[in-house]
């Protein structure tokens, strides 16, 4: 491949992932549900990353509990829930630090298995905690069913989506806001009624 036609494709992937990153942003400043913005986000995070499977984790006590994926799993959805000690999604939060896997991630000894995750026979797993400024708040794990050597810049963007969730969750708590209960962001803001 030319020198040219190369740093082509480079500049056509950062312009993709400038605007992840605003899409994402303005997730932050649009009136609506928290569970919208998350699904919203899972979403972009697929489209770009062109992934198979997006899950992701929020901490509620002392548990991880799955809040979001891009499969319909409703069954699983605020059902599925980790301890921190538990599987790779258990260590990313714990660490507080990035795991990528390019195949076989099952056979890692941290793994857990559920049966409610077809996601746990895919092969390859990068998983970033959502970090805010109370430290971390979940988790965001991406996976491809075949092998998948993420790259470097997979690896920092996804990390980056994690700040960037912490930072949607810590406007979640800013703005108290009568209705239902439900965590709407408002104005750039998002409130919860009984947190």
């Amino acid at each position: 491949m030319s020198k040219a036609r190369e740093l082509e494709q480079r500049l056509e992937r950062t312009d993709q992932q400038l605007r992840l990153l605003q899409k994402i942003s303005r997730c932050m400043v649009r009136d609506m549900k928290l569970q919208d913005a998350l699904d919203v986000v899972v979403g972009l995070v697929v489209e770009f990353m062109e992934c198979d499977s997006c899950l992701l984790y929020l901490l509620d006590g002392k548990e991880l509990v799955l809040r979001a994926s891009n499969r319909p799993h409703p069954e699983a959805v605020g059902r599925v829930k980790l301890a921190l000690s538990e599987g790779l999604t258990g260590w990313v939060a714990r660490e507080k630090r990035l795991l990528a896997i390019s195949r076989e991630a099952y056979h890692d000894t941290r793994f857990k298995f559920f049966s409610d995750l077809p996601e746990d026979t895919y092969e390859a797993f990068l998983s970033a905690p959502i970090i805010s400024r109370r430290s971390v708040e979940g988790v965001i794990n991406v996976q491809h069913r075949d092998p998948h050597p993420h790259s470097g810049m997979e690896m920092e963007l996804l990390t980056t989506v994690g700040e960037q969730i912490g930072c949607l969750l810590i406007l979640s708590r800013t703005e108290p806001k009568a209705g239902d209960g439900d965590l709407v962001l408002s104005s750039g803001s998002e409130r919860a009624k009984g947190n």
